[in-house]
């Protein structure tokens, strides 16, 4: 409903619109009674013809009614599906990188795709149709008590059935309308892995086992939808049925009253007419309940990702970070990703003067990607402080921290769109002067010169129409153009031919001078050339030097050395 508010003004207009509707649904079973009795029977031609053009300019009225009102319900709808949509997105953007580590990508995007439309309907039609038809049946109801009170009562005589059969069906559908709502996530979510795995799965020949499981997957959701259709298979023929059932004790009943002229033909023609549409309604509001047992299925869902508290964000008063000289310190640094999972980071402490590069080197999982992710707080410190220029990072906003700390990732992400875009994503308002400036300092132009159309070339997705060289420069031109103060490097140069190689080393070298820089080491290029070298292992640091001094030390780095560079060396 809160989406609702803004289109109060169209959602009261179509109120109105309802009721007119409901008016014109309710006039012509009366002017036909009318018909019947005062003009048929007595023989009253002239009085026929103006009750027919009535009954015409009823039905062209209830047309243009019905087509305003529909047009008007579907435009507010679509308005609070892409409001919604746009919230959810926006939210997801705000939720930090832990939430986003626990979820399966499908079935997120499932929930603001299919959830919502799930809830569009019911938001947007669903409720004024609710209110119309409850003003349809008062005024049916009101309309045969006060033409035929015995024959309204014999009527309703059927209106029990047809609470006991709802009263079952709405106890069956919610947990039945939940399942599909969950089942179908699921598959999108099946799907979306799948199809991102494709190169795995054809790799290891896992054809048929990838669609066996997805087959079982979407077996499931089928059964889930055929289990919830079937609820509504059974109650909609069942107010069906009760409506024939009632049609009936109007025309045994009726029959008799007309026969023993206690009611006249009129009479009993309009109750008719009336029962028919009394039980449209009913059929109509029992449509709007299986609307809405699927859309709190969905509903659910979407309030969840909605609610979902925004862990990492501005503390209030929160100052922004200007002009940094870019003094990095960790102070008894310890961190989990999850309360319930043991810490990975233990007293971390270390200082990196400004515009100095630190090297974080160590085994697999020894935490050096977990140390560089907390300084730019894509996750809180459980416990200790991390500060820049002597200012803790979770008492500045997140907009000026990141602005001002850039990561550049082994497989860096590029966007569907042309490489002067892509350079340009990190500053949109870049003059083209200035993205060519930071591609030439990134020796982007050796690489994009290659291709048909330069830089409006569009990037496929995934990058896949470039080389781990090319999006590696195009990544280091957008972190250039930016300017930031301090830089993460998750320094990845294996598998690239030694000449893109060399651009790279060169344009690593242009990116990190004057500037504070953390790199995750995997080439001794980069490692000799940091001021100072970090040796992470089980989630502390065990040794810290130079490149000179640890070698020395014959610790943990000698042997990485020996083990990972000794043929680079040699």
């Amino acid at each position: 409903l809160e989406y609702l508010s803004p289109h109060k003004w169209r959602m009261a207009g179509a109120f109105a619109l309802t009721l007119a509707q409901s008016g014109l649904t309710l006039l012509s079973p009366y002017l036909i009674k009318v018909a019947i009795d005062q003009h048929i029977t007595p023989g009253n031609w002239e009085g026929l013809l103006r009750i027919g053009v009535l009954l015409a300019l009823s039905f062209i009225a209830l047309f243009v009614v019905s087509s305003i009102q529909s047009y008007t319900l579907s435009w507010v709808g679509q308005k609070v599906l892409a409001t919604l949509r746009e919230d959810l997105f926006r939210h997801l953007q705000q939720l930090p990188l832990g939430f986003h580590d626990k979820r399966i990508v499908g079935v997120t995007v499932s929930r603001v795709i299919n959830d919502v439309a799930e809830i569009n309907e019911l938001l947007s039609q669903g409720v004024i149709t609710l209110l119309g038809d409850a003003v349809v049946l008062v005024g049916i109801i009101f309309i045969m008590l006060s033409m035929s009170p015995k024959l309204a009562l014999l009527t309703f005589t059927v209106l029990p059935l047809m609470v006991i059969a709802t009263w079952i069906f709405s106890r069956q559908a919610r947990t039945a309308f939940r399942a599909t709502r969950s089942k179908v996530a699921a598959v999108v979510g099946d799907l979306a892995e799948d199809i991102n795995g494709m190169r795995a799965i054809q790799a290891f020949t896992r054809e048929k086992a990838t669609q066996d499981r997805f087959e079982q997957v979407n077996r499931e959701n089928r059964n889930a939808y055929i289990n919830a259709m079937n609820l509504s298979f059974v109650f909609l023929p069942t107010i069906e049925f009760l409506g024939m059932l009632a049609t009936v004790i109007v025309l045994w009943f009726g029959g008799h009253l007309v026969l023993n002229e206690t009611v006249t033909l009129g009479v009993m023609v309009a109750f008719l007419t009336y029962v028919s549409r009394f039980f449209q309604p009913i059929q109509e509001l029992s449509r709007i309940y299986t609307t809405f047992q699927s859309a709190m299925a969905g509903g659910e869902q979407v309030v969840k990702l909605l609610d979902t508290p925004v862990e990492i964000e501005d503390k209030p008063g929160a100052a922004a970070l200007a002009d940094i000289k870019g003094l990095i310190e960790f102070r008894n640094v310890s961190f989990k990703y999850r309360e319930e999972l043991p810490e990975v980071l233990h007293g971390i402490d270390l200082t990196i003067p400004p515009g100095k590069t630190a090297a974080l080197v160590g085994p697999t999982g020894a935490g050096k990607t977990t140390i560089a992710s907390l300084i730019a707080r894509f996750y809180d410190v459980s416990g200790g402080a991390i500060t820049i220029d002597g200012q803790d990072i979770r008492d500045v906003t997140l907009l000026s921290l990141r602005q001002q700390v850039r990561v550049i990732s082994q497989d860096p992400f590029l966007f569907s769109r042309s490489i002067a875009e892509n350079i340009k994503s990190g500053k949109p308002d870049a003059s083209d002067k200035e993205r060519c400036e930071a591609a030439r300092l990134a020796y982007a132009p050796a690489l994009s010169s290659r291709l048909p159309e330069g830089y409006q070339t569009k990037v496929l997705e995934g990058g896949v129409n470039l080389s781990q060289g090319q999006r590696q420069l195009i990544s280091i031109a957008r972190a250039l153009l930016t300017d930031p103060r301090i830089l993460i490097l998750d320094e990845s140069t294996a598998s690239i031919d030694s000449v893109t190689e060399g651009m790279l080393q060169q344009a690593i070298a242009r990116l990190l001078a004057g500037r504070t820089a953390i790199v995750i080491a995997h080439r001794l290029s980069t490692v000799r050339m940091a001021d100072r070298i970090f040796v992470i292992d089980g989630g502390r640091i065990v040794e810290q030097g130079s490149h000179t001094d640890l070698l020395q030390n014959k610790g943990l780095y000698a042997q990485l050395y020996e083990r990972q560079f000794i043929d680079k060396k040699e």
